[in-house]
């Protein structure tokens, strides 16, 4: 269970890590084509095509790590693959971390550990080759009611003349996104069940072109959603779908199961739940150090206010008129008479 955690720890940190060298490696490269020119200058840069062997590399682990470990196990884990690449950045990019970076790292690294320590080596639960179009129909409705919500978003935004995308229409995008990549994982492992169980091994390629067109399209919706949505909502809906969905197919489909023992059922369980919170806190930590650092700025401000005006001197406050210095209005008519006479 451990070879298989460890796969996919490295898997997902050569995809994550490849995809920023690739993306570093196109600053100077002209948009990718069929030209020989400009093929010869992406096989000359030298971050490109580490990054791409990186990202390749990543690619076969996780297949390897698909056919050792159940997807319930393998799924949760390649969410770590955003505490490594945080971690890069720190080191390599020398980008800025805050505290909540470090707490979802090792919020994410400690359910590592209990992922680890909670699963479990599984007899392959006996598979039908119907499985693969009853998930696939599965999905479609998921996404027939996804994408009729995101209509109903879509005409009440353009009914209200709003240009900025409505908070449901990121979160479906994220969704989207999310259930393909758990089922392309769910998909690749199907292929390696098959295999074991005797089926013709064709359908081990055909199951894995059907994996990266899920992972294609996944992409595909994601990139929907960053372009128009704020990317803190689509991140972390597509995240954590990726790994609800991954468990509950793998269940469900695929007939994994969870730990007969009671703590190790504790801990597999203990967790996921601190990889979905660690990567949660990694996609947001920004939004969450600004809005946390503006409620105590408006606290002190306040703290401030109330000390200021009770050490305020008590003469420059303002005092109530004494009423023994109001004239009344009698005295002020036999004055003004006498006051006349004077003057003339």
């Amino acid at each position: 269970m451990w070879e298989s955690i460890v796969l996919t720890v490295a898997a997902t940190a050569g995809n994550n890590i490849g995809k920023i060298l690739q993306k570093k490696g196109t600053v100077i490269l002209p948009p990718l084509s069929l030209k020989l020119k400009v093929i010869r200058a992406y096989a000359f840069n030298k971050i490109w095509v580490i990054g791409f062997l990186m990202d390749i590399g990543g690619a076969l682990l996780m297949l390897r790590a698909l056919s050792l470990a159940p997807v319930s196990v393998i799924q949760p884990v390649s969410g770590v693959g955003l505490a490594i690449l945080s971690i890069f950045s720190h080191f390599y990019l020398k980008e800025i971390m805050n505290a909540v970076d470090w707490v979802g790292i090792a919020l994410a690294g400690v359910g590592t550990i209990g992922v680890g320590a909670g699963g479990e080596e599984q007899e392959a639960a006996t598979l039908s080759i119907f499985h693969i179009p009853c998930l696939a129909f599965v999905v479609a409705i998921l996404f027939v009611l996804l994408n009729g919500g995101l209509r109903i978003c879509r005409r009440h935004r353009r009914e209200q003349e709003m240009m900025e995308y409505d908070v449901v229409e990121e979160i479906i995008y994220g969704l989207e996104s999310g259930i393909l990549f758990g089922m392309s994982s769910v998909i690749s492992k199907m292929g390696f069940l098959f295999l074991e169980q005797g089926f013709h091994q064709l359908l081990v390629p055909l199951c894995i072109i059907f994996s990266v067109c899920c992972s294609g399209t996944g992409f595909y919706y994601q990139t929907r959603g960053l372009k128009h949505g704020r990317a803190i909502v689509v991140s972390t809906c597509a995240a954590v779908a990726s790994i609800v969905s991954g468990v509950l197919a793998g269940m469900l489909a695929l007939g994994e199961r969870l730990p007969s023992a009671p703590k190790a059922r504790l801990a597999l369980l203990l967790g996921w739940l601190l990889i979905i919170t660690g990567v949660i806190l990694l996609v947001g930590s920004t939004r969450l150090v600004k809005f946390l650092s503006c409620s105590s700025g408006r606290t002190k401000r306040s703290n401030a206010d109330k000390s200021y005006s009770a050490r305020r001197p008590s003469s420059l406050r303002i005092r109530e008129p004494n009423p023994s210095a109001v004239i009344p209005a009698t005295t002020l008519n036999h004055l003004l008479p006498s006051a006349s006479k004077e003057k003339a």
